[in-house]
Order: structure tokens, then C-alpha cells, then sequence
């Protein structure tokens, strides 16, 4: 995982909105000479995401000047299977510090864990098919990087990152147009080199976007019947055809019946949307 300027800026602003002007309790209670070895425990199953960012955050801390020299070890790479009671990283240092970023970095690690480990739930409910699971822009704002870093972690692919580099169609934009035919010819006069994919609701909208050459197309709260139905009339096309993508109120009851309609993708706002953190536990103690 590549530490970009971008999550640098992402992990200085945590700091700084739980740090302020000084963590006035570990300073009172801690020495500065005082020799702190801790370790990340986890305590429920699930995947492991976030260590780099976890190091990142000490490695502020350290840069500027609190606490001693801190020294950092994961035990596991980011997209490890974890269970209850297994320890992913080791961290030791003098004084303060480690207490005072404890917070922050549980919860990059715990949030990011969390992404993890129910796409790995779904990636794992999909084998066997051709379906890939998609996250979606239903991420935490000024978080969206580490989000699609976490589902990637765990096994899943990214949509687009944000407006700007794909284009997608949806039912607004189709009723501003008049129509999708519209729509993807006012998309084609004013942009270059973006995908295009075109949100239908019916079939008589899916022949419509198939008969315009658009690269993608997402079958909008479909029955699986429907989508069975859309999978064959894009196989009759031949080559190159579109992908399909699956999208609305998918579950993890309901996403192998929809990966076996035979679909490509299918997304998913729950990944992002609804995050349940991993439980993880920094356990520290004085050391010599």
C-alpha cells in the first residue's frame, strides 16, 4: 500500500482534530522517559486493512518531535485472513506518544478492517461465477481513498473513484436529456476517452443503450429473471459487447442469485455505506 500525499493529508487532519494543542491526560500520567511496548490484538474475524496508514500515523507523531523515537512492525500484509486473538502489528516508543495516537490509529485500522472483511464476504458468496463485487461512491467524506483501498484489500475492485473520471448516466440525467439516446450523444460531443456506462430500469432501456456502442451498462434494481434475460441479449451481440453491472439493494442473502444471472460486475453501496469495525485492541504495557 503506497502512502500518497493525499492519505498523508488524511491522517495529519485526524491528528490534528483529536490531538489539538496536546493530550493533556497521557502527558500528566506518562514521563517522557517512560518506555511504552504495545501490540495490535484482534478480536473477531475478519479481514486486515490499514497497517500502512496505522504507521503512517506514528511516523507523524514521531516527525514532529511527540514522544521518543517510535518503532513499528506489522506482523501480517494488509488482506490477511485474521481471527480472534491473532496480533497483526508490534509498536514500542518513549513517552506519550503511543497512547496519544492510539485512537486515531485504531480507527483508520478498525474502519478500513471493517470494509475488508465484509467484501471478502462477498467476494467469497460470488465464486464460481463471473460476477467481480464493485464498491461504490457511498464512502465517508475526505475518506473515499482509504475506503476503495480497503475493499480492494479485501478482494474487491473499485467503481469510479469520484465524477470525474468515468462517465455514468443515470435515470436524472436521462430525464434532463429527454432520453438515454440523448444523454450519451450530448456525453459523446463533450467528453473523450471516459467509459460510458448508461443506467436502464427495462429491457425496451437496455436495447436502447446496446444499440448506441456504450461501453457499460448497469441494470438498475432488476429481478433476477430480468437480468437473465439482459446477460442473453448481450451474448447475441457477439463481440465487443458491454458489460453488465448489477446494482440496487444487493445483499449477502441475495448476491450469488444475482452473480448466477451471469452478470460482470455487481455493486455495492453496503461495503462503504454501513461499516461495522473490525474489533481490534491496542494492548500496552510499561517496558524497561
Amino acid at each position: 500500500m503506497a502512502i500518497t500525499e493525499e492519505i498523508k493529508h488524511i491522517v495529519q487532519n485526524a491528528l490534528a482534530e483529536d490531538v489539538g494543542t496536546g493530550d493533556v491526560t497521557s502527558e500528566a500520567i506518562i514521563a517522557p522517559a517512560t518506555h511504552l511496548t504495545g501490540e495490535f490484538l484482534v478480536k473477531a474475524p475478519g479481514v486486515i486493512a490499514g497497517l500502512e496508514v496505522v504507521r503512517e500515523v506514528f511516523r507523524q507523531l514521531e516527525a514532529v518531535g511527540y514522544g521518543g523515537r517510535v518503532v513499528y512492525t506489522p506482523l501480517a500484509p494488509d488482506g490477511t485472513v485474521v481471527t480472534p486473538g491473532d496480533v497483526v502489528a508490534h509498536v514500542e516508543g518513549d513517552g506519550p506518544g503511543l497512547l496519544t495516537a492510539e485512537r486515531v490509529a485504531l480507527n483508520f485500522l478498525q474502519r478500513m478492517s471493517g470494509i475488508a472483511s465484509v467484501t471478502r464476504r462477498y467476494v467469497n458468496a460470488v465464486a464460481g461465477t463471473r460476477a467481480r463485487i464493485l464498491d461504490t461512491r457511498k464512502t465517508a467524506p475526505g475518506l473515499r481513498v482509504l475506503d476503495k483501498m480497503a475493499v480492494k484489500m479485501g478482494g474487491g475492485a473499485n467503481h469510479r473513484v469520484g465524477l470525474y473520471d468515468m462517465v455514468l448516466i443515470k435515470d436524472n440525467h436521462i430525464a434532463a436529456a429527454g432520453s438515454i439516446t440523448r444523454a450519451v450523444h450530448l456525453v459523446r460531443q463533450r467528453t473523450t476517452g471516459l467509459l460510458i456506462e448508461v443506467e436502464v430500469t427495462s429491457l425496451v432501456e437496455l436495447d436502447e443503450a446496446l444499440a448506441l456502442g456504450v461501453e457499460r451498462i448497469m441494470l438498475d434494481n432488476m429481478t433476477p429473471e430480468l437480468m437473465r434475460e439482459a446477460v442473453r441479449r448481450v451474448a447475441l451481440r457477439g463481440t465487443p459487447r458491454p458489460e453488465l453491472e448489477a446494482s440496487g439493494n444487493v445483499t449477502l442473502e441475495t448476491v450469488a442469485q444475482v452473480a448466477a444471472t451471469g452478470v460482470d460486475l455487481i455493486s455495492v453501496g453496503a461495503l462503504t455505506h454501513s461499516v461495522r469495525a473490525l474489533d481490534i485492541s491496542l494492548e500496552l504495557e510499561a517496558g524497561l
